[in-house]
């Protein structure tokens, strides 16, 4: 049961990867230009704003964390079968989660707090 969750979890968290991957073929041979996803319209981008793009993308990747969390937890819960060790273990992971995610969001706001004190904008 437990390699199903795994590969549940591995998957969600692949799919958005997979799916975002540019798979088209282009006729002729042309080339392909990637473009570089931090730069600004042609220049490169403050430490500010990249420092506020990496706090986005770990509040996403720490999002996703916390659902698989609050999934895996549900199924503990769910599938205990009476084991009130089980029932105590699906609790527990979800009161940590939510946990977490309080800690996680709290921390969010005082870091933007504290940016836009020092009038750091995006």
């Amino acid at each position: 049961m437990k390699k199903l969750l795994y590969i549940i979890i591995l998957l969600t968290c692949l799919t958005p990867m997979i799916s975002l991957a540019n798979s088209t073929a282009i006729p002729g041979g042309e080339s392909v230009e990637i473009t570089n996803p931090l730069a600004t319209e042609g220049e490169s981008p403050t430490p500010q704003v990249l420092i506020g793009r990496v706090i986005n993308a770990t509040m996403g990747l720490v999002g996703s964390l916390a659902l698989a969390m609050f999934i895996y937890g549900g199924f503990t819960w769910m599938l205990a079968a009476g084991n009130d060790q089980r029932v105590q273990k699906g609790k527990d992971i979800l009161i940590w989660a939510t946990i977490g995610l309080i800690v996680i969001f709290s921390s969010y706001a005082l870091v933007r707090l504290i940016f836009s004190g020092l009038g750091v904008t995006e």
